[in-house]
């Protein structure tokens, strides 16, 4: 029986060209029976229809999946895996069309970047960053002030209660803060369990004092939050985005962080990555900037290799993921050849 071939795209190696995620998580692969892996030659930015042609399967991170990968005959790509959550950078309908599964790995993702919201919210709720710059340049008795602010009695806004958002208001409740969701698709009683309370966008922008982005990116979502958003948030209020960058129209972001239109913000994610050299964020002292990296632990690069790495063990063995992006792929006669459930 010949071996599948599946490869990993490099950008998961660190500049020493281990696995960021660690060697134990490619057990998984090599205890596979027929099953065959590399990392790719090189880096890319992009699966080609060559990569495509070469692989049964793909684990990408943060190269791009175009429909043009898979729009050629000799095509023998079955699976592409998410390191991560997202898949906005898969073109998900062609792959569906061609017969191609997607999977990602959510279970990994509620916990650590639940935990990144709540560092940058207390964070600026501390003044952390800035009381760091008054040690480091001799201007400590500046620090009387510089008064932070306490979390008991606030608000916390919550845009998107997926797997995400609902972690990040559980965590949240420890704090004493008011809870409120804003998720055209979440049932408000399932919200109320958690203590929060169901809202439009426009309320919660209005009433929080930490507004914090957890959805997903679509079409529906790109630009959701904007400026007539930023003008009806509090003076005093705060923005954190940890999903993903186009969601916020940066711009306008930009405009009300220098017009101090709100206090300030946490940045996780950016409408460009990496970020341009010359981005005014970069130059701002009342907003944090971390490269989409912050919830990066052993712990949560290991959980999602092992999970990721999985889903193609699984699917070349005939066994539907855990996991699918596109389960309307299932019916394709293509995957229906291979795959037993």
């Amino acid at each position: 029986m010949a071996k599948f071939r599946v490869g990993l795209t490099r950008d998961i190696l660190d500049s020493s060209g281990q696995p960021a995620f660690g060697a134990a998580a490619l057990d998984v692969l090599d205890g596979a029976d027929h099953l065959e892996w590399e990392y790719l030659p090189e880096r890319v930015s992009e699966i080609t229809p060559d990569h495509a042609a070469r692989y049964d399967a793909l684990y990408v991170n943060t190269a791009k999946v175009p429909g043009t990968a898979v729009a050629r005959d000799d095509r023998r790509l079955r699976v592409v895996a998410r390191h991560g959550v997202g898949f906005d950078s898969v073109d998900v309908p062609a792959m569906t069309k061609a017969g191609v599964l997607v999977t990602n790995t959510p279970s990994s993702m509620p916990r650590p970047v639940a935990t990144i919201a709540l560092t940058f919210m207390l964070a600026l709720a501390g003044k952390l960053m800035l009381k760091d710059r008054l040690t480091r340049t001799g201007r400590w008795n500046d620090r009387m002030d510089n008064m932070g602010s306490g979390l008991t009695g606030r608000t916390l806004g919550v845009v998107g209660a997926g797997r995400i958002g609902k972690e990040l208001l559980r965590m949240a409740r420890v704090f004493d803060v008011a809870l409120l969701a804003a998720d055209p698709n979440v049932d408000a009683i399932e919200l109320e369990y958690l203590g929060a309370r169901k809202v439009d966008l426009g309320t919660l922008v209005a009433q929080s004092d930490y507004v914090v982005v957890c959805c997903s990116l679509d079409a529906s979502t790109r630009h959701l939050i904007g400026a007539a958003q930023f003008a009806r948030m509090k003076p005093t209020a705060y923005f954190i985005n940890v999903a993903r960058g186009p969601i916020v129209d940066e711009a306008a972001l930009i405009d009300a962080l220098r017009r101090k239109a709100i206090a300030g913000g946490a940045l996780d994610v950016f409408e460009q990555e990496p970020v341009d050299n010359d981005n005014p964020l970069l130059a701002m002292d009342n907003v944090i900037l971390t490269p989409h990296s912050l919830c990066w632990t052993d712990e949560c690069f290991h959980h999602m290799a092992t999970t990721g790495l999985a889903s193609i063990v699984d699917a070349l063995a005939g066994r539907r993921p855990r996991f699918v992006v596109n389960p309307d792929v299932l019916a394709h006669p293509r995957v229906r050849d291979w795959l037993r459930a």
